[in-house]
């Protein structure tokens, strides 16, 4: 056992928010933690982390226990790493202790060279911890993990404070996955990361030495990842083991089961409570009635199901049905700035979308396609032409609502865009995305990211639009939502084009995928689903060619080499002759160094000082020749 919650509970302005909450972390669990925006998980991970204490209802309740061999690592959904160091100065800080031992191992190696042996059994305890805690491999798994997450060698000596937000974000994972803490809380981690930076990730974390707590509205992520799933609903915790796909089904049978049950028991309640009413006052069946109210009274009731909170009824509908040929975009360039500093990111984007298409707009981040999607609907100057079909009524949903007022109040924002509509009118569209009684009137400043994105929806629904643009339509959005605004938009039977970066959202919607990639855009006629086969294809295709051009130029070489002279021939030989030598060699003195730093530690040479001097002179004269038969079977080699 990491760590344990035991009957916690959380309180808030006098309304309970986490209620009577078990959970208990193994070594290696896989746990996913979901549930509604505004539920408590990050209280929940703020609890787990001592960061704020639980409220006691009753005497014994609220701890959290840790056990010793815990450590725990946690990366918050707003993280950023910011210093003045470098990248590769800030990931080697992680590993100071090592670093330190081994200035210390360097330190102690000279002292025994000259003679002094008083510190060698520090200096073998040190080795053999070094060694086993792989302080040989620390570069190793710097550049491992910082390739991973995609950057490059040429930016290690970047102050860090210089990349960008997401870049920040990307540097706190890195450094939190070379500490390697035992247990590892991640609150949305995915985000600002793209596919293949996603797809590293959860290779990493699959086999990950340790345990895992992950926040996430990434459905992909936690189905790859999770082995369990906790959902915290209504201020209580339920574990269903499984991935996320799992939890969906069980979640079902559960609560259809509960409801049988407790329908069967209200029934069974009814008769009974009749029963009493009807023979208590009785004199021949008051005792019959007393023996039903005591049936009564120990009957253990079932509570009534925890149905979903009232989903959002989105519906996105027009009334004007366009050509057959919606869209039709001619080498148009995406390009940032202006004036001077205006600079372009991809040259000669092409693209035709027909009626009823769903188009998905996939790249890595910052490679332009928000951009894109704002030169289509006409408000970024662009290259190219760009031509819309007559009728196409356009809507369009931007991933940070920056065309809200922040000023006006829900209701306000929704009155100044269709002043016709009445009150009631407004109020139940509002409804529809789970806006009702006084959250109308908040301002929009005041609005949480899922909220403000709800508006947006609202806004939509409204405009009766035939032509649907989506920036990232599900960031800030719950699973229950996300859901929700998936099924309407399978459901719509106009044009999307549409950027995201959720997987499942482009497997269920996308019908076609524009990729767009440093070499340029390219039309991938088929879902996303066939997109992953394709590259995942594409991958094994370009490794095999690699392996067979590899054999290629062994081929060749050894058949150019069955030409050359005898001389060449004799030459070849002798250095391969040679190799073996030094391979012979070297495995020799490996030998004689083992046993040469074993005396060290033998008291009958460590309490004679000339033999001591003479086994410190053979191992540096064993260590010397052992570096130059490296050298010369380096140069040999190549």
């Amino acid at each position: 056992m990491l760590l344990k919650a035991d009957h916690v509970n959380k309180i808030f302005n006098g309304v309970p928010l986490l209620t009577d909450i078990d959970l208990q972390i193994e070594d290696n669990d896989r746990i996913g933690l979901i549930g509604a925006n505004g539920c408590g998980k990050t209280t929940f991970l703020r609890l787990l982390l001592g960061q704020i204490l639980p409220d006691h209802i009753q005497e014994g309740d609220g701890q959290i226990v840790r056990a010793a061999k815990t450590s725990v690592g946690y990366l918050a959904q707003s993280a950023a790493l910011d210093s003045e160091s470098t990248v590769w100065e800030e990931m080697r800080a992680v590993f100071r202790e090592l670093l330190d031992t081994q200035e210390r191992i360097s330190a102690l190696e000279l002292e025994m060279q000259s003679g002094d042996m008083q510190h060698a059994e520090e200096y073998d305890r040190l080795s053999a911890w070094f060694t086993a805690n792989d302080g040989y491999l620390i570069d190793v798994k710097i550049r491992t993990v910082l390739h991973g997450l995609g950057f490059a060698d040429e930016v290690f000596d970047r102050i860090v404070s210089s990349f960008s937000g997401g870049e920040k974000t990307r540097l706190a994972i890195a450094r939190l996955l070379l500490e390697a803490p035992n247990l590892l809380i991640l609150d949305e981690p995915t985000n600002h990361l793209d596919f293949d930076t996603i797809a590293w990730l959860e290779d990493y974390l699959q086999s990950y030495r340790g345990a895992l707590l992950i926040v996430s509205h990434d459905r992909w992520f936690l189905d790859r990842l999770c082995t369990s799933i906790c959902e915290i609903e209504r201020g209580r915790l339920t574990r269903y083991r499984g991935s996320y796909s799992a939890y969906v089904v069980l979640k079902k049978a559960a609560v259809e089961r509960q409801e049988k049950e407790y329908a069967l028991q209200q029934k069974e309640i009814a008769k009974l409570e009749d029963y009493v009413a009807r023979n208590m006052a009785r004199a021949s069946t008051s005792k019959s009635a007393k023996s039903r109210q005591k049936q009564l009274d120990r009957m253990e009731r079932i509570e009534k199901p925890v149905t979903e909170q009232k989903r959002a009824g989105l519906r996105f509908t027009y009334e004007i049905e366009p050509p057959l040929d919606v869209l039709a975009v001619k080498d148009a360039d995406i390009s940032v700035g202006e004036g001077a500093g205006r600079r372009t990111l991809l040259d000669a984007v092409s693209l035709e979308v027909r009626r009823g298409e769903k188009v998905g707009i996939i790249g890595v981040n910052g490679i332009g396609k928000s951009t894109l999607l704002k030169e289509i609907l006409g408000t970024l100057p662009h290259g190219g032409t760009i031509r819309w079909a007559k009728n196409t009524r356009i809507g369009y949903f931007d991933q940070e609502s920056a065309d809200l007022d922040p000023n006006n109040t829900v209701i306000d924002e929704l009155h100044d865009r269709f002043p016709a509509m009445l009150d009631g009118e407004i109020r139940s569209i509002l409804g529809q995305v789970r806006i009702t009684g006084e959250d109308v009137f908040k301002r929009i400043s005041a609005l949480s990211g899922g909220e403000r994105a709800r508006v947006c929806f609202a806004l939509l629904m409204l405009e009766n639009a035939n032509v649907l643009l989506l920036d990232e339509p599900t960031n800030h959005l719950d699973l229950p939502m996300k859901e929700v605004l998936e099924d309407a938009l399978f459901d719509y039977t106009g044009t999307m084009l549409f950027v995201s970066h959720d997987r499942y959202f482009l497997k269920r919607l996308a019908t076609r995928l524009l990729e767009l990639t440093p070499n340029g855009a390219v039309l991938h006629p088929y879902g996303f689903e066939k997109y992953l086969e394709v590259r995942a294809a594409e991958k094994a295709a370009a490794v095999a060619a690699a392996q067979e051009a590899q054999l290629a130029k062994e081929r060749a070489e050894k058949a150019a080499t069955s030409h050359r002279s005898k001389a060449q021939r004799r030459a070849d030989a002798d250095r391969r002759n040679r190799m073996r030598e030094l391979e012979q060699e070297i495995e020799t003195l490996e030998g004689t160094i083992a046993e040469l730093e074993a005396q060290l530690s033998d008291p009958a040479v460590t309490s004679d000082h000339q033999k001591m001097q003479a086994v410190c002179e053979a191992l540096g004269a064993a260590r010397e020749r052992s570096e130059a038969c490296f050298e010369e079977l380096i140069e040999l080699e190549q």
